[in-house]
């Protein structure tokens, strides 16, 4: 993989001869035909829909919103879970010059309503009647809005209001635009520009109110170039969507590359389900958060524990046999014959099993990103057969920046810049971005753009690292996040929360310690597998907050936090914790929409905690 490559800054970025992502997935679409391009449960049934039937769908939609006033360059928003209309409304607002925007499902009414003011979207999307509900209760305060489609009727038969539509009825005015004009949405496709916004992803606003960053088409014709050159996508591939596709690597995973390659998408059918749709599709490959990845280990773990003492030593020979396999690739070396023989009958016997009772028999390769992993549940997973690469990118790089492929793999590390991608390191350690990955600039927000951006068109990413004289970059923590103690020194808390998050009992962890004597912590405890524990210990608890109360549990947990002291320098141990006594959910505004603690939230909440520590 090429580090070296400068893509000028006014160079085209085509594929198969097109410039923008909507003529792409037009050619798409028109080539594989009746090819299935989705799939989906439908009363628990995997029903397959068709590249034309994304591509009327997509056009439909389109052109109705046309026929209602949308005007090119305006935003439109989506609340709704991952569903294949939601990649019809995104490719048919885009096609017709549109900007298609993305909202949590999780958001409250009122973090919709700043949404869709700040963006200034006149057409609102919903899935059923319980994110319509969000709509109807501040629907005064988006003057600007024009109308609101919803996908599902599902119990709102009866249920009328001239500003609010549903998905049939829009359908039927495309299919009348189409009739009376048969070349206006190929008209509008081909009028898109590479520096046209493709999509506007809000960021989690963790720092003050969400902003709107716009990526371009060229933005993406980037990203697919180079997923093309790291990732290794086939026509034959099945994806699994699961994570929110308001995010920007879940659009690229499930949405761009499927239009660059070709393959198949599954739909999960909730967040609740992924494990079970994981099993059922088996993908070629996969990519999810670092939660998602901590639960496979923490799940695999609770089976480990619940088989017999010969079940034990069989799955702990076997994931031994695989981890001298990783010793040897990370040592350079070659393994014995003995080695060799001992890992096959492990992988034919145990590991095999394993891969196939989680659901990832099939994958040639798996990817995780989004927030720091523990380099040793990344070695774990190598150990039973399953290479999970890590990967860098922000809303900001469109995505992706840096990824470890196959060929190239040094875990504990990020990987190289994609190949256009330009990597630099600042006098204060900061990681800077140049090339085409980088965004649009924020919506309607020039002093914010000013502000992320150097003099000399580097993005500032925020984040701290280092690059090794191969390329490969290394995260070591945020720049807002450095913790200074009260004796000066300069602590990054990521490395430290990773190693305690690779513990099955740990689900999230936060450092304290800026300008305080020593570092302390809150940990977020995993419900299910410390609940195990107590019932297999017959610990007496009432809920979730009395489970983190329990003794047991506590001395539980600072066994975990004495085991990851022993890594770390003294100045760098934590010498009391505190367990969050709170179930989170993503509906809290202490956790990201990809699971992560929001490191202010939590300080300003559970500051009576932390006082109690020092």
């Amino acid at each position: 993989m090429s580090t070296d490559m400068i893509i000028p800054a006014d160079a085209p970025i085509t594929m198969d001869g097109c410039d923008t992502v909507v003529k792409l997935w037009a050619k798409r679409c028109k080539e594989l035909g009746k090819k299935t391009a989705h799939r989906e449960k439908e009363l628990g049934i995997w029903q397959s829909y068709s590249w034309n039937d994304y591509y009327t769908g997509a056009r439909n939609t389109g052109l109705a919103l046309l026929a209602m006033g949308l005007e090119k360059g305006q935003p439109v928003q989506i609340l709704s879970e991952d569903r294949r209309e939601w990649l019809y409304v995104d490719l048919g607002v885009a096609a017709v010059g549109g900007i298609p925007s993305g909202v949590y499902t999780t958001d409250s009414a009122n973090q919709l309503a700043y949404l869709v003011n700040d963006s200034g979207a006149p057409f609102l999307f919903v899935e059923n009647d319980e994110q319509l509900d969000k709509f109807l209760e501040v629907r005064d305060q988006m003057p600007g809005l024009k109308k609101v489609i919803v996908f599902d009727r599902d119990g709102l038969a009866t249920f009328s209001d001239p500003m609010v539509m549903f998905w049939d009825e829009l359908m039927d005015i495309g299919e009348a635009e189409n009739k009376a004009n048969p070349k206006k949405f190929e008209q509008a496709l081909e009028a898109v520009q590479p520096r046209d916004p493709r999509m506007l992803i809000y960021t989690s606003g963790t720092t003050g109110p969400p902003k709107g960053a716009m990526i371009t088409h060229r933005n993406v014709m980037y990203q697919m170039f180079a997923g093309e050159q790291t990732i290794e996508f086939e026509p034959t591939d099945e994806l699994l969507c699961f994570l929110p596709l308001c995010h920007v690597l879940e659009r690229l995973i499930s949405v761009e590359f499927p239009i660059f390659a070709g393959c198949k998408v599954n739909f999960a059918e909730s967040p609740e389900t992924v494990f079970d749709n994981l099993r059922e599709v088996s993908p070629h490959s996969f990519t999810g958060v670092p939660r998602i990845w901590e639960k496979v280990y923490s799940r695999i773990t609770i089976m480990r524990s619940e088989a017999g003492w010969l079940g034990k030593k069989f799955l702990d020979w076997a994931i031994a046999a695989g981890m001298k396999k990783v010793e040897a690739k990370e040592e350079g070396k070659h393994m014995s014959p003995g080695a060799k023989l001992n890992l096959f009958l492990a992988d034919l016997l145990v590991l095999r099993n394993l891969r196939q009772l989680v659901g990832l028999q099939r994958t040639r390769r798996c990817t995780t990103g989004a927030a720091p992993i523990s380099p040793d549940l990344l070695r774990w997973f190598e150990a039973i057969g399953v290479h999970l690469l890590e990967g860098y990118g922000m809303t900001e790089t469109s995505g992706v920046a840096s990824v470890n492929t196959l060929a190239h793999n040094r875990i504990g590390t990020v990987g190289q810049a994609t190949p256009g991608t330009q990597l630099r390191i600042a006098p204060d350690g900061e990681i800077q971005v140049g090339g085409p990955a980088v965004f649009g600039g924020y919506w309607n927000k020039p002093e914010k753009t000013a502000e992320t951006m150097t003099e000399d068109g580097w993005l500032r990413t925020g984040d701290i690292g280092r690059l090794d004289n191969e390329g490969n970059l290394t995260i070591t923590g945020r720049l807002k996040d450095i913790i200074i103690t009260a004796g000066g020194k300069n602590i990054t808390p990521a490395e430290i929360e990773s190693k305690l998050k690779f513990s099955p009992y740990v689900s999230d962890a936060v450092v304290i310690g800026d300008k305080r004597k020593y570092l302390t912590c809150l940990i977020m405890i995993d419900q299910e597998n410390v609940e195990r524990f107590a019932q297999e210990r017959q610990i007496p608890y009432a809920d979730f907050a009395s489970l983190t109360r329990a003794k047991e549990v506590v001395e539980l947990i600072g066994k975990v936090v004495s085991e990851v002291n022993k890594q770390f320098a003294q100045v760098e141990q934590i010498k009391d914790f505190r367990l969050i006594d709170i179930l989170l959910t993503a509906e809290d505004e202490e956790l990201t929409p990809t699971m992560k603690l929001k490191r202010n939230y939590v300080n300003s909440r559970h500051s009576g905690l932390i006082d109690s520590m020092y």
